[in-house]
C-alpha cells in the first residue's frame, strides 16, 4: 500500500507491532492486518500467515458544529403556546455514540423570562409563553450544542446566535392620544387649524397605519379633516351665537385586514370674541330644580375668570332680562343663583337664562347660557273633557264593539302624567274599558227590553309611584231600541158571540196585541188577512165592526187577523177570530186528522 495509508509497522525479527501514523477513528475505525511469518531455517523455506483485527477506540476530538453562525427566524405574535418555531441541527464528526450525541441549550440576555423552550435532544424551538410584538419585537438567543462525552472535561460544544423576529398581526386597535376637547374663536378664518387629531397604533406596517374620518356631528360641513395628517380645519365661518358647540364623532382606522378602529367624540367649543373679556369656566350651565319649592332655593353657581389682573380682573355677576328671569336672582359677588318665586313646571318647564360677568374697569362682559329644567311633582289630577258623558247605542251591537273613547289629560310629566283607566260601579257585565286607551267596549249583547240604561263611573288615574291622583267621570249609556220583538196577541184564538140582530157598524169583537219594542217598532196596526164585506177591523184599536146585516140566525165565520209593528222591517203576528151567533156555536176543528210534509235540510229560516 501507499505510504499515506500505512498506519502500522512490525519488527521483522521480534514480531512487535508499532504505530507508524496517528489513527483517526472518523477515517478508519477498524483495521484487519495480514501478518506473514517466514521460516528461513528450513529448506525449503516455510511461510505462515496470521490475520490481526484491530479496533480503533474513538476519542472526543471533534466539536459539534452548526452550518450557520447566525440565523434569523420569523414567528407571528399570538401563536399558541407550544408552537414550533425552528429546528436546530448541529453535527458532530466523532464516531462514538456519546461523543457525537448532541444536547441543545438556550441562553438569553436582558430578559427575565425566556419566551422560548428548546428540546435538548431534538433541537426543536417552541414558544413557552404568548408572544406580543408590541411588548417584545425580537429576541436574540444563544443556542448551544454540546456533545455528551463521558468525561465532562472532554466535552465539546458549539453555539450560534438566533434572532427571533416576532411578526406583527393586526391585534391592536388605534388609540386616540389627542384631547377630546378643543376651543376655537368664532372669528377665525376659513381654513383655520382647529385641532390636530392623533391616534397611535402599536402594530407594524399597514397594521399600524392610521387614517382619520368624521362619522357624525359635521352635518353642516363646518369642518374638514385631513384623513392622513389628522388636521381639523374650518370649512366655513363660525358663529358662536348660532352654534356654540360641536360634537364630532371621529374614527381612527388602521389599514390591517381586517381593519380595526377606535372612535372618539371631539367637543369643539366656539368661544366668543371680546378682547380681554371675562370668560366663564363653562359656556353652558345645566341643572334641574323641583317645582313648588319656597323662594330662595339654591339653583347653581356660575364662575368666570379674567386674564387680566388686579382691579381689572374684578368681576360682578348678573342675569340678563329674558323670559322668566324675574323668578331668579344672582349674587353679584359669588355667582350663586337663587329662586325668587315658587316655580310651576306646568307653566314653564325650561328656563334659558343668560348669566353675565362684567368687569369694573374697563366695562367689558361675557355671557354664559343657564339651562334650567323644572322637575315635575304630581300636583295635577287627570282631567276629562266633560264631567259626564251620555251616549246612545243600539241594542243589537255586537259584543266587543267600542261605544266611547274616553280621554283624560294630565299636565304632569312622566309617570305623573301617564293616565290609566278603569271602571267602578256595576255595569252588569255589559261593559269594560281598555286601561291604556280609555276605549269602552261591550262585553255582552245588549237588550233594551231587559235594561234600557246603564250608569256607571270611569276613573282616570295617573301612574305616579308616590300618592297617585285620579278623577272620576259619570258615564250614562242609553240603549236605543231595535225592532227585535214580534207583536204578541193577548188572546188567540178569540171567540166572539154575536146576536143575529146586531146592527151594522156595531163592534162585535176587539183584538189586543202588544209589542215590547219602542216607538214605531212597538206601534201595532191590525188588518184582516182576507178582505171581508161583512166585517172590517179598525187598524189602530183592533175593533172588528159589522158592515152588513147577518145573513141568518145560524151565521158563523173565521177571520184571520194580523198585527204588524211599524218598524222599517215590520214584524207580524197572526190570530184567529171565530164569530158565531148565539143560536149556533161553531167548534174549531182541523180539516184533516194528520198533516205530513217534507222539509229539505239546510232550508232557510222562514221558508214556506
Amino acid at each position: 500500500k501507499e505510504d499515506d495509508d500505512v498506519h502500522f509497522e512490525i519488527d521483522s525479527l521480534t514480531g512487535d507491532l508499532f504505530l507508524s501514523k496517528e489513527l483517526d477513528y472518523e477515517t478508519a475505525s477498524h483495521f484487519l492486518l495480514q501478518v506473514i511469518i517466514k521460516d528461513y531455517n528450513n529448506n525449503p523455506q516455510q511461510n505462515n500467515t496470521v490475520f490481526l483485527s484491530i479496533d480503533v477506540e474513538d476519542q472526543n476530538d471533534h466539536s459539534p458544529y452548526f452550518q450557520d453562525h447566525f440565523v434569523v427566524i420569523g414567528i407571528e405574535e399570538n401563536v399558541p403556546v407550544g408552537t414550533l418555531v425552528y429546528t436546530f441541527n448541529a453535527k458532530d464528526g466523532d464516531g462514538g455514540f456519546l461523543n457525537s450525541k448532541i444536547q441543545y441549550s438556550l441562553e438569553m440576555s436582558n430578559m427575565s423570562k425566556n419566551p422560548f423552550l428548546i428540546h435538548p435532544s431534538h433541537g426543536t424551538l417552541t414558544t413557552a409563553f404568548p408572544l406580543d410584538r408590541e411588548i417584545t419585537r425580537s429576541v436574540v438567543l444563544t443556542v448551544s450544542a454540546a456533545d455528551q462525552a463521558i468525561n465532562l472535561t472532554d466535552r465539546r460544544l458549539d453555539s450560534l446566535a438566533a434572532k427571533i423576529v416576532i411578526l406583527d398581526i393586526n391585534d391592536n386597535s388605534p388609540s386616540f392620544t389627542s384631547s377630546p376637547l378643543s376651543y376655537v374663536m368664532e372669528d377665525v378664518e376659513v381654513g383655520f387649524l382647529v385641532h390636530r387629531i392623533i391616534a397611535k397604533d402599536p402594530d407594524e406596517g399597514r397594521n399600524g397605519q392610521v387614517t382619520y374620518h368624521i362619522l357624525s356631528g359635521n352635518e353642516n360641513k363646518a369642518f374638514i379633516l385631513d384623513k392622513i395628517t389628522g388636521l381639523l380645519t374650518t370649512a366655513q365661518l363660525l358663529d358662536r351665537e348660532i352654534q356654540n358647540c360641536y360634537n364630532l364623532t371621529l374614527m381612527a382606522l388602521d389599514d390591517g385586514s381586517p381593519a380595526l378602529f377606535a372612535t372618539q367624540v371631539l367637543t369643539i367649543v366656539v368661544l366668543d370674541v371680546n378682547d380681554e373679556a371675562p370668560i366663564f369656566l363653562k359656556q353652558l350651565y345645566e341643572t334641574a330644580i323641583r317645582e313648588n319649592q319656597d323662594p330662595g332655593e339654591f339653583v347653581l353657581k356660575v364662575e368666570a375668570v379674567d386674564r387680566d389682573a388686579g382691579l381689572n380682573s374684578l368681576l360682578r355677576y348678573e342675569i340678563l332680562p329674558g323670559t322668566g328671569y324675574e323668578k331668579f336672582k344672582m349674587n353679584p359677588d359669588s355667582g350663586v343663583l337663587l329662586t325668587t318665586a315658587s316655580l310651576d313646571r306646568e307653566t314653564q318647564e325650561v328656563f334659558r337664562i343668560k348669566g353675565n360677568s362684567v368687569k369694573y374697569l374697563p366695562s367689558r362682559s361675557s355671557t354664559a347660557q343657564l339651562y334650567l329644567t323644572v322637575l315635575d311633582e304630581n300636583d295635577h289630577n287627570p282631567m276629562f273633557a266633560k264631567t259626564e258623558y251620555q251616549i246612545s247605542v243600539r241594542e243589537d251591537l255586537e259584543e266587543g264593539s267600542a261605544i266611547l273613547d274616553l280621554f283624560a289629560s294630565d299636565k304632569d310629566d312622566g309617570l305623573n302624567g301617564e293616565v290609566m283607566y278603569s271602571l267602578i260601579d256595576d255595569t252588569f257585565g255589559a261593559f269594560a274599558i281598555d286601561s291604556v286607551t280609555g276605549s269602552i267596549v261591550t262585553t255582552k249583547a245588549l237588550d233594551r227590553e231587559t235594561k234600557s240604561q246603564y250608569t256607571f263611573r270611569a276613573v282616570a288615574s295617573d301612574c305616579s309611584t308616590h300618592l297617585p291622583r285620579s278623577t272620576t267621570v259619570s258615564v250614562v249609556v242609553h240603549v236605543d231600541d231595535v225592532n227585535d220583538n214580534d207583536p204578541v196577541f193577548l188572546q188567540n184564538p178569540i171567540r166572539a158571540f154575536v146576536p143575529s140582530e146586531t146592527h151594522v157598524n156595531e163592534t162585535v169583537a176587539t183584538v189586543r196585541a202588544e209589542d215590547m219594542d219602542l216607538g214605531s217598532n212597538g206601534a201595532v196596526v191590525f188588518r184582516l188577512m182576507i178582505a171581508e164585506t161583512v166585517f172590517q177591523i179598525d187598524a189602530k184599536t183592533g175593533d172588528i165592526i159589522l158592515q152588513e146585516p147577518l145573513a141568518s140566525k145560524d151565521f158563523s165565520t173565521q177571520l184571520l187577523v194580523t198585527a204588524s209593528d211599524q218598524g222599517i222591517s215590520p214584524r207580524t203576528a197572526t190570530a184567529m177570530v171565530i164569530i158565531f151567533t148565539e143560536e149556533e156555536e161553531e167548534e174549531i176543528s182541523f180539516s184533516h186528522s194528520l198533516y205530513e210534509a217534507s222539509v229539505p235540510e239546510n232550508s232557510a229560516a222562514g221558508g214556506h
